[in-house]
Formats: structure tokens, C-alpha cells, sequence
């Protein structure tokens, strides 16, 4: 069977939730990992047996290695635009993870360099791979609410999972990224305007919750709440759901409890059932489903069209228009 060998740079949790799931993808020899922490990098690599030739502390040592056919980038969201742009003029298929830059300019470069590059890139917008967001989206598409005019999302954290990256990012870039694709993917239409407003409980760089509205091109209004403080208590990780109203019809997502719940003496959970559960020993769900589809395009010859480079920067320039409303009190327009 003919595999693909590939290389993650950020080997964070989600890093290593990547290592994970390509380690599980037959068609995939996870092959060169990379991060400045040289215990991290030795903890990782022994986990997934990495040669130790092939663990690097400086992503351009791995990008010039001419075995590695593509590259991960999982590092965070404002350390994406030097290696996603490396590796794209070196020659790499590359996945990058979601929100693409932390800077509209720094979206535009990655843009362009996709544009210039002869390998594939995909940005990971790991939604778009959750078969009820895919099946809602086909319903649309294919006319059977009408035309979209309302949409509501919520996307909730538990307190102790937003204090793990609130020093490091927002709810509303960090989350509502999400759901501000997945609304301009659902409507075929992209914001015009973006007002937010953000309540800060805690003492970390970003608030603890994010409320955004939009008006589409199209008219439509939606209503996005991101809240990264739900108690600790709370028995599951996102508390996830999408409203989508149309003029002859609605659709509901509720991705969250209770799909799924588990009660013992501890008290009671609701275990991910969509985006990476670990089933018989090996991750499965969304991400390995979009990772899975990253390296069948590179075998197949086929370019990923479930996302285009563009549609991912109108999201993040979407939700740094709403960081904006949220700092100033005004209504943003977004060109």
C-alpha cells in the first residue's frame, strides 16, 4: 500500500492528537515530528517511535528533508504563516489547523502561497467533517428550507478547558471560528458587518466568553455565543449546537449530551462521540476523517475541495471584525 510520509510541527495537545490519529490511517507512515522542546520531542517521539533522525527542534531542518512527502502544522494559531508558507514553497502537501493566521495579512500570504505551490493544502476546519453539519449542509444546498435567513449557534466550554488557552487565545476566534464558517458554508454567503460583545471573569489575556452577531450578504442574521466557563462539573467538553432557519423550513444540530452518556460512582459523563473518540485502541471520528481525506487527495492526485484557502480566511477575517466590535462597542464593517 502506497503511504504517505508525513511530518507535524507543534507537538502541543493537539499536536499529539494528530500523531494519534495518523498513526491509525493505513495509507499514512507518520514519519518526522518537530518542536523546540527537547523533551517534548523525545516524550512524542518515543510514544510514536519516531526515528530520532527524524525528530526536529527547527521546522525548516524538517522541510528540508526530501523523504517527508507533507506536513502538519498544528503549532498555535499566530505561529502558523512561517511554516505554512516553508512548507508550501518547499514543495510539502500541507495541512494546516484552524483559525489559519491571527492576521488578516498574514491569511493573505498563506492565500498566495497556496495559490503558487504544487503541493495540496487544506486548512482544518474539522467541522465541515462532522456528518451532521455535512448532511445539513446537503439539505440546504439542495433547496429544502428555502432561503436562509436565521442562524443561531453555541459553542460551550467547560471553565477548566477554556483556562487552558485563554492566555493563548479567545472564545471568538478560537471557537466561534467554527461556527462562522460553517454559517457562511450553509448560506453560500460571507458577513457584511460584525458586532460582539465579551464578558471577562477570569484573570487571563482573553474574556471568558464571547456573543457575536452578523449580517450576510444575503440578509441573513446570525447569533454566535461562545462561553469557555461553563462549571467543571459540567459532563461534557462542548455543549455544541447550530439553528439553521429558512423561508420554507429549519434545520436543528445538537451535537452534545445527551447522544451519550455514562453514569458510575464518580458522577456522570458524556464522552465525545464526533471529533476524536478513541475507539478500539485508535482515534476516530472528524479528525481522523479529515486527515484521512488530506492523504487520500495526495495519493489520488486530487486537490481538497471541501474547503478553498479563501472560504477559510473569510472566517478568520469575519471574527477579528467581531474581536474588534468587541474591543471598540461599534459595529465593524467587513469589506
Amino acid at each position: 500500500m502506497r503511504q504517505v510520509k508525513i511530518g507535524v510541527i507543534g507537538l502541543g495537545w493537539f499536536g499529539e492528537k494528530h500523531c494519534e490519529a495518523f498513526s491509525g490511517i493505513p495509507q499514512v507512515d507518520l514519519a518526522a515530528i518537530c518542536t523546540r522542546t527537547e523533551s517534548r520531542l523525545q516524550e512524542v517521539g518515543d510514544r510514536f517511535r519516531i526515528d530520532p533522525a527524524k525528530r526536529y527542534t527547527d521546522y525548516h531542518a524538517l522541510l528540508a528533508d526530501p523523504e517527508i512527502e507533507a506536513i502538519s502544522i498544528t503549532t498555535m494559531w499566530d505561529q502558523h504563516v512561517g511554516p505554512a508558507v516553508a512548507a508550501l514553497e518547499a514543495g510539502k502537501h500541507v495541512f494546516l489547523e484552524k483559525p489559519m493566521a491571527s492576521t488578516v495579512a498574514d491569511c493573505d500570504a498563506i492565500v498566495a502561497a497556496a495559490g503558487r505551490a504544487s503541493g495540496h493544502f487544506l486548512v482544518g476546519h474539522i467541522c465541515r467533517f462532522n456528518p451532521r453539519y455535512a448532511a445539513a449542509r446537503e439539505a440546504i444546498a439542495a433547496g429544502r428550507i428555502g432561503r436562509v435567513i436565521s442562524m443561531y449557534s453555541r459553542r460551550n466550554l467547560p471553565a477548566w478547558v477554556g483556562a487552558s488557552v485563554l492566555d493563548k487565545i479567545g472564545p471568538i476566534i478560537g471557537d466561534c471560528v467554527h461556527d462562522t464558517d460553517l454559517m457562511f458554508w450553509m448560506s453560500g454567503s460571507k458577513a457584511v458587518s460584525a458586532y460582539a460583545q465579551t464578558v471577562q471573569v477570569r484573570s487571563h489575556a482573553n474574556p471568558d466568553l464571547g456573543q457575536v452577531m452578523y449580517r450576510l450578504e444575503n440578509g441573513a442574521s446570525c447569533i454566535l455565543e461562545s462561553v469557555w466557563c461553563l462549571p467543571d462539573t459540567t459532563p461534557f467538553q462542548i455543549d455544541e449546537r447550530l439553528e439553521i432557519v429558512g423561508t420554507e423550513g429549519s434545520v436543528s444540530i445538537h451535537d452534545t449530551h445527551p447522544n451519550l452518556m455514562i453514569v458510575d460512582k464518580d458522577g456522570s459523563r458524556c464522552p465525545d462521540t464526533t471529533y476524536w473518540p478513541d475507539l478500539r485502541g485508535q482515534v476516530r471520528g472528524a479528525l481522523r476523517d479529515e486527515l484521512e481525506y488530506f492523504a487520500d487527495g495526495i495519493i489520488r492526485g486530487e486537490r481538497p475541495t471541501i474547503i478553498t484557502p479563501e472560504e477559510s480566511r473569510e472566517a478568520v477575517r469575519a471574527c477579528l471584525a467581531a474581536e474588534e466590535s468587541a474591543r471598540t462597542g461599534a459595529v465593524v464593517p467587513i469589506a
